[in-house]
């Protein structure tokens, strides 16, 4: 038996197949987890791109909810966790990978972030964790678990991170808040800090090599993590494993956060 065996849970926001959302899936499978899971509508329904692809990675799964989803309709999260309990009842789990910013607000410096771009990122990136939680707070059995997903330019200056930096700042500090709100419930929420790797968000970050290439020369462990050690991590806070953890933010990053100048052995340009 697995250590999600008998355990049902709803993903959101899962991009494709090298995102963070679905490596952590993977291994919440792999512990016999039963999921279902969401995707942003599609534009065209005559071409449901963001539907086939979703399909494509979660039905080999036995996923028996595959459906839509619009974080900023109220009228689409309440149908969601209305047909989460038509499906399953109670679910044990949630899993909440979505973020966006606009990229003309993104790309450029933070102070030039538009007041409707401002709003836009934080809707989307925070806000939804917050209504999300409150939806799920009805469904979830008792030791529930809810997990996020952050970055370190949330904590620190991440250059070419910008006003998602912010966006992931307030994230982190509504996890605690949350975290002490649910815990008379007995649920959990945690958020998971992964080092960089090379996903569809990824790309949206400055030079994207040249930060595996800090990475793996500062961190303590002179590499960079694998979306397999993020995976398991990801399985771990959502877990019984860790029925004594809420509130927290966990770093995966080979250590990298806790630096603060480079090691002497790393080689620095002249």
């Amino acid at each position: 038996m697995g250590l999600f065996t008998g355990k049902k849970g709803l993903v959101f926001g899962i991009a494709n197949d090298h995102s963070i959302a679905w490596a952590i899936t993977q291994k919440l499978h792999d512990e016999g987890a039963e999921m279902g899971f969401t995707h942003l509508p599609d534009k065209d329904p005559e071409r449901p791109r963001m539907e086939h692809r979703l399909r494509k990675l979660v039905e080999p799964l036995g996923a028996r909810l595959i459906t839509s989803c619009d974080v900023q309709k109220d009228a689409d999260l309440d149908r969601v966790f209305a047909e989460a309990k038509q499906t399953y009842g109670q679910v044990d789990f949630v899993l909440h990978s979505i973020a966006y910013a606009p990229i003309e607000d993104l790309k450029g410096p933070t102070m030039n972030c538009s007041r409707a771009g401002f709003a836009t990122s934080m809707d989307i990136s925070v806000y939804s964790l917050l209504t999300l939680t409150r939806r799920a707070k009805e469904i979830l059995a008792p030791g529930g678990s809810l997990l996020t997903l952050t970055y370190l330019g949330g904590e620190k200056v991440i250059p070419g991170y910008n006003i998602m930096g912010v966006c992931k700042a307030a994230l982190e500090r509504l996890v605690e808040y949350l975290a002490h709100e649910l815990g008379q419930s007995g649920i959990r929420i945690n958020a998971l800090s992964a080092g960089p790797i090379k996903t569809l968000s990824s790309s949206a970050v400055g030079d994207f090599d040249s930060m595996l290439k800090l990475y793996s020369s500062m961190a303590p462990l002179r590499r960079n993590v694998t979306v397999e050690e993020v995976g398991k991590t990801g399985m771990y806070l959502l877990s019984d494993l860790a029925s004594g953890v809420t509130g927290e933010c966990l770093h995966v990053d080979a250590g990298y956060h806790v630096m603060g100048a480079p090691p002497a052995d790393m080689q620095l340009s002249p």
